[in-house]
């Protein structure tokens, strides 16, 4: 073996062993590598390359034994709403019939807007039957409804329903004002979770009792829902005043814990209470409930009435007009006004008039004998 050759098997090792060309070897390994696991993307490479972990803070402030060093280059990272903490499960399907108006079809939207927990369908054929509501409710993995039903496109009915198993509630919706309409200074945030207040009344009577016990578990949003958010910042009202529902809704200010209404408002007239959904046993009926019908006919009749005395009225005072008449005629004391009548003797004329005599002009007359005088 020549020097030359012995030569270069030194430089070769030197180059080899040398720390600049393993960092290059190094540098090409982890580029190739990361080809790699480009093109492998969701595959096996995914699976091999670990995630950042980043701490949770539990709510009991427990933090696990760690090493110093550890805890202060960790990143805290908040913790989810739910935290898996969503327990409760109440989902309201909102929808109508077929026939509604502007204001229903706006007051539907606000209260889904007002419940995050709350889903939508589209609206029910007027053939079908109520008892339809309750597969609809199934197939959307609901079991609270708030369905509306138009009739005649002048009355609307709610029915607040526990599905499939019962109770459920019939109202008579009036006085709709929606969000827009209102046009309230209040605001709050979108999603966030409502105080319920009741009127005391609700505790007094076994009916007002189950209702509100059906408004507790329709209208609050589940805590920890995914839709939600952590903040209690407005309040829905149920104030009970001449035998019907009366809902508010109402922001709480921060400043000066003051309330101010934000809407929308409405007022629900109880008609039935059912033991099953959308039917069954009647479990109370409202005895001052009156049907629309019923109302209007009422209207139309005292308006008929109305006419009707005017024209009494009217024909009792021509009878007294009468009355009065014949009363003058018959007045004893206009004999004393009575003269006797002076009549004329009728003259006919048997022979025809005298010819009117024709005056001459008199300033004529008299110049002409005045001339004559001069002549003479």
């Amino acid at each position: 073996m020549s020097w030359t050759s012995q030569l270069v098997a030194v430089l070769l090792c030197y180059a080899v062993c040398h720390p600049s060309f393993t960092k290059s070897r190094r540098r090409r390994r982890s580029c190739t590598s990361m080809a790699a696991f480009k093109r492998k993307r969701g595959g096996d490479g995914a699976s091999d390359k670990k995630g950042k972990k980043g701490k949770f803070v539990v709510d009991k402030g427990e933090i696990p034994p760690e090493t110093e060093q550890e805890t202060q280059n960790e990143v805290t990272v908040p913790p989810p709403v739910s935290m898996g903490k969503w327990t409760n499960k109440e989902r309201v399907l909102i929808f109508s019939s077929r026939g509604i108006n502007f204001r229903t079809r706006h007051l539907m939207g606000d209260l889904r807007t007002m419940m995050p927990h709350s889903k939508a369908d589209t609206k029910m054929d007027r053939k079908d039957k109520l008892f339809v509501v309750n597969e609809v409710c199934e197939i959307k993995n609901c079991n609270k409804c708030l369905f509306f039903e138009a009739k005649k496109k002048q009355d609307l009915y709610m029915w607040i329903s526990n599905c499939p198993h019962g109770p459920s509630a019939k109202f008579l919706v009036q006085n709709i004002h929606t969000l827009a309409e209102l046009k309230m200074t209040g605001n709050c945030l979108k999603g966030s979770r409502p105080l319920l207040s009741f009127d005391p009344k609700f505790d007094k009577e076994p009916q007002y009792a189950l209702l509100k016990e059906l408004f507790i578990q329709t209208f609050s949003t589940p805590q920890y829902h995914p839709k939600s958010q952590p903040f209690v910042d407005h309040v829905y009202t149920f104030s009970i005043a001449d035998n019907r529902i009366w809902f508010r809704n109402y922001q709480i200010i921060e400043e000066d814990a003051s309330l101010v209404e934000i809407g929308p408002r409405f007022v629900l007239n109880l008609i039935k209470i059912f033991q099953g959904s959308f039917g069954g046993p009647t479990l109370y009926e409202n005895p001052n409930f009156r049907s629309p019908n019923l109302h209007r006919r009422e209207i139309r009749l005292a308006a008929a009435a109305k006419v009707r005395e005017k024209q009494m009225v009217k024909e009792i005072q021509k009878i007294k007009r009468q009355d009065a008449k014949e009363e003058i005629d018959n007045d004893v004391t206009a004999d004393v006004f009575v003269t006797p009548d002076e009549r004329k003797p009728v003259h006919i004329q048997t022979e025809p008039p005298a010819p009117k005599v024709v005056k001459k002009n008199k300033h004529k007359a008299f110049k002409r004998e005045r001339m004559q005088r001069g002549r003479r």
